[in-house]
């Protein structure tokens, strides 16, 4: 072990002398300097460690900005009328190619083949206020007009739930207006289901100065409308859907004991000469 000793010390000493005066000396500072870091000036450290907590501070915003998205989106699809698989399965979400100026901010996106998408925290947000919005009126006063044949099953099923008067297939022009019909009389509120298709009443409506809750899909225009809803207006998925949380929603808000169909019978197509539940 000595031995061993004796030569590494020989090499170390016979490796040193290779260095001589201020070469030796500044060798050996140098290897006493490698392991340190000069000292910086008490600026210098505030710069740095200002710089550290500015970089510290953006990964949490980052952290906790996506967080707060996730948690923000995790509630709002928890606290959505009907699971979001609901929607997509009825195709309330497509719109038209044709969006016009009124509905553009509902719009996500487009598909590849032009049709427009609508967002559906969006369908779902207008949905609560529409049910907020019917809720304040007693049955008597409110119509419901869908000339859409593809809505007519839900919307007399909607009828006979809620007690509202529904107009399907025609609506007889002037009854909101005209006095001198036999079958005319007052209303306060007409869901209009598509003011392409249901210009008549709603152009009634107007007139008399009476409120509108619409449903508008991407190529409606929402001028007269006090509150819209906003959705596929084509597809009888997408009505049954539609016309189901209404009926659900405002039979809760009258505390009116009926029963409602599950959401498959007002999505489910309709079976011709089969029964029905339509009035």
């Amino acid at each position: 072990m000595d031995e061993e000793k004796t030569e590494e010390n020989n090499v170390d000493v016979d490796d040193s002398k290779k260095l001589k005066g201020k070469e030796l000396a500044k060798a050996a500072e140098a290897e006493s300097l490698a392991t340190e870091t000069p000292e910086k000036s008490l600026e210098e450290r505030k710069k740095e460690l200002k710089e550290k907590i500015k970089k510290l501070k953006k990964k949490i915003d980052i952290t906790t900005t996506e967080e707060l998205k996730e948690q923000v989106k995790i509630k709002k699809r928890a606290d959505m009328l009907i699971p979001l698989e609901e929607y997509v399965k009825s195709g309330i979400y497509l719109g038209t190619k044709v969006v016009t100026p009124n509905m553009k901010p509902f719009v996500y996106r487009r598909r590849a083949d032009g049709l427009a998408i609508f967002n559906t925290d969006l369908i779902d947000e207008k949905l609560k206020e529409g049910i907020d919005y019917l809720s304040q009126f007693n049955p008597e006063d409110i119509i419901l007009v869908c000339k859409r044949q593809a809505g007519e099953k839900a919307a007399r099923m909607f009828s006979k739930l809620t007690g509202i008067r529904t107009f399907t297939k025609k609506y007889p022009a002037g009854i909101l207006t005209n006095t001198n019909l036999p079958d005319f009389f007052e209303n306060e509120l007409t869901i209009v289901t598509d003011s392409w298709l249901d210009k008549n009443s709603l152009q009634d409506t107007l007139k008399v100065r009476k409120k509108v809750l619409m449903i508008c899909d991407t190529n409606n225009f929402s001028q007269g409308a006090d509150q819209i809803i906003i959705g596929n207006n084509k597809s009888a998925k997408s009505l049954g859907v539609i016309f189901y949380l209404l009926a659900r929603g405002y039979c809760k808000a009258h505390n009116i004991n009926v029963d409602i169909p599950d959401l498959d019978w007002w999505t489910e197509e309709e079976e011709k000469g089969g029964a029905s539940y339509g009035i």
